[in-house]
């Protein structure tokens, strides 16, 4: 079975096994979920840094979390 690799040395069609098909399919899905992984990490960050800053304005404690978003 053909499939098409995208590399750093451009596009191609080569020959794959099934094992290989499914083990590039998987590698795609696992970096999928890191980049999914990463982007919710960084929205919970930026929440907890926008919640940080409303309890410091109104006097309220703040978590660790929001501590930690806002000086690091």
């Amino acid at each position: 079975m053909k499939k098409l690799l995208v590399s750093p040395e451009g596009e191609q069609l080569v020959d794959l096994t099934a094992e290989e098909i499914a083990a590039k399919e998987a590698a795609d899905a696992e970096e999928i979920a890191k980049i999914q992984a990463r982007k919710e990490a960084a929205e919970v960050k930026e929440t907890n840094k926008t919640s940080g800053k409303a309890k410091l304005k109104s006097g309220d404690p703040l978590t660790d979390e929001e501590i930690e978003a806002l000086f690091g």
